[in-house]
């Protein structure tokens, strides 16, 4: 194997991720023309409501009954970052925060100790097709952090960096590019101390375009995800979309694209090193906490729901907004 590449992949559903990134998944679904109470203007005839994840006609609904998304579910112990490249994110929490974000926006929450949140995807045009583009990306929190105020914030597109490099466009989420500094994490992230090197680039790289990929300043998981493209090659290796590469983060890689644009995801940071214990949506250090998680959500629902649905979505002629659980409104 080359000195580049440590390990090649397939991308499954969710993809495969490193310590301290738990879960990464990417959803692209050509949604219809929507109605006035923003759901599919067409028939769900032959869809298992509820749970439904098969890509019918193009696209899902998710455990969405009547607009598609995740209804109300409990979080713990690690943060959510969400990417919406197309189409938009309806937020609502137990904390009685909202949003709604989209178009190349990134919402990036901290569960904590507990927060109740729902993600659903409105339907807003009724004139046209409603294409959602969206990659979600959990990052563990380490023990000391666990317990930690529930908190989210915005990463709204127009104060994320761009950068053009070679012949690629990188959008800086996370870490630094280069020069290029990312907009601050949450407080309480892993990824708020510089040492820990955490990175999420989205990368578009030209028709029969080169990147180089610098290396990093210390020994960190790097993961490259190739989502979209014909083919690239890297270190000799030629590359087919829907794998995904285990790199090492010492050396400098060179990305050499073939005849279509080729669109990247790269995680990168380092690990936790510390032991995991997953339940569904709950991530602690052990069997007995996920217990404890457990009974604390059955006992008091990490807050409770204040909206009126579980699975709330906000005005349809609302912008993009973010409300805080302090009562701060930003509207974009």
């Amino acid at each position: 194997m080359s000195t580049a590449i440590k390990r090649i992949f397939p991308l499954g559903f969710p993809w495969e991720t490193e310590d301290p990134f738990l879960f990464c998944v990417y959803h692209l679904d050509h949604y219809p023309i929507g109605n006035e109470q923003m759901e599919p203007a067409v028939s769900l005839e032959g869809r298992n409501l509820g749970n439904d994840f098969t890509l019918k006609d193009g696209w899902r609904m998710y455990h969405g009954q009547t607009i598609p998304g995740f209804p109300y579910h409990p979080h713990r112990g690690f943060e959510t970052v969400t990417i919406v490249n197309k189409g938009f994110c309806d937020h609502s929490d137990s904390l009685g925060a909202a949003g709604r974000f989209g178009l190349g926006d990134v919402q990036w929450m901290t569960a904590g100790r507990g927060v109740q949140h729902s993600e659903m995807f409105p339907l807003l045009h009724t004139d046209k097709e409603n294409p959602l583009e969206l990659f979600q990306i959990w990052i563990n929190l380490p023990k000391a952090n666990k317990f930690v105020d529930p908190h989210f914030k915005m990463l709204w597109h127009e104060d994320i960096p761009v950068i053009q490099q070679e012949d690629a466009e990188i959008k800086v989420i996370a870490g630094r590019f280069l020069e290029t500094k990312a907009p601050e994490p949450a407080p309480n992230s892993w990824a708020n101390k510089a040492e820990n090197e955490v990175a999420i680039w989205n990368i578009h790289l030209a028709p029969k375009g080169t990147l180089t990929i610098p290396s990093a300043a210390s020994d960190v998981n790097r993961t490259l995800y190739y989502y979209e493209g014909e083919s690239v090659s890297i270190d000799g290796k030629t590359i087919n979309p829907d794998h995904g590469l285990s790199l090492n983060a010492k050396t400098s890689v060179k990305i050499l694209n073939g005849e279509k644009k080729s669109h990247f995801l790269l995680l990168q940071g380092k690990p936790i090193n510390e032991p995991v214990a997953k339940y569904g949506p709950f991530v602690m250090n052990t069997q007995q906490e996920i217990q404890q998680a457990m009974e604390e959500y059955r006992l008091t629902q990490f807050g409770g729901w204040p909206w009126p649905h579980a699975d709330n979505v906000h005005d349809r002629d609302k912008g993009r907004f973010a409300k805080y659980p302090n009562g701060d409104l930003v509207e974009k």
